[in-house]
């Protein structure tokens, strides 16, 4: 939580030409995603794939988000015999922001979210598949800002929880560089407990 307090406190801080109102509630993007487990019995294990989300404003300040990642990791067994597992994770949300000033915004968002996970096993002549899931939500708090005119930066941080989970903490740290007003790179990393996600992709804003 400190480090979340030192970043919107230089992000605030921060001498800018662009305003809050440029921000763009109404983009598409996808790209790259890792997600990576902190275990040092395991190695912390880690698993590649891809992601696409998008927003939508419904209102000046009211927002509707969805997004879908899907990563996966393969492992030889020996002999001909191979294990893949695989996570994917649907979220719908709808968010709500308000001016701070005339280069950040205040942000808070609630979002349904469905961890898919499922396992294969094969070898030759015999295969296996086990899946399992579980429903959770997410609230957040942050700000989003314009350090300069061709960049966005934004924090946030709250709590998940879900039926087969304990509530934990969350956090978000992103960004974006913009090429002109509609296209950018964006990456942004998230972290829930010992688990963490960095994601790299190109963003189209409407």
């Amino acid at each position: 939580m400190r480090k979340t307090l030192i970043l919107a406190a230089l992000l605030a801080a921060a001498p800018v030409a662009a305003s809050a109102a440029d921000l763009s509630y109404t983009y598409v993007e996808g790209g790259a995603t890792q997600v990576r487990i902190n275990d040092d019995f395991l190695d912390d294990p880690h698993a590649g794939g891809g992601y696409l989300r998008g927003s939508f404003a419904i209102a000046e300040q009211v927002n509707v988000f969805g997004g879908y990642s899907r990563v996966s990791k393969s492992y030889g067994l020996g002999d001909g015999a191979r294990i893949k597992y695989e996570l994917g994770q649907p979220e719908l949300g709808i968010g709500y922001h308000m001016n701070l000033s005339d280069r950040v915004d205040f942000t808070t968002d609630i979002a349904w979210l469905r961890l898919n996970a499922e396992a294969k096993y094969s070898e030759p002549g015999y295969s296996e598949r086990i899946k399992d899931h579980t429903n959770a939500g997410r609230a957040t708090l942050g700000i989003r800002g314009t350090p300069s005119p061709r960049t966005e930066a934004w924090v946030k941080a709250g709590v998940i929880d879900g039926s087969d989970l304990d509530t934990e903490f969350v956090g978000v740290l992103g960004g974006q560089v913009k090429f002109n007003k509609t296209w950018g790179l964006v990456a942004e990393a998230q972290w829930i407990n010992d688990i963490s996600q960095y994601s790299f992709g190109v963003r189209a804003s409407f």
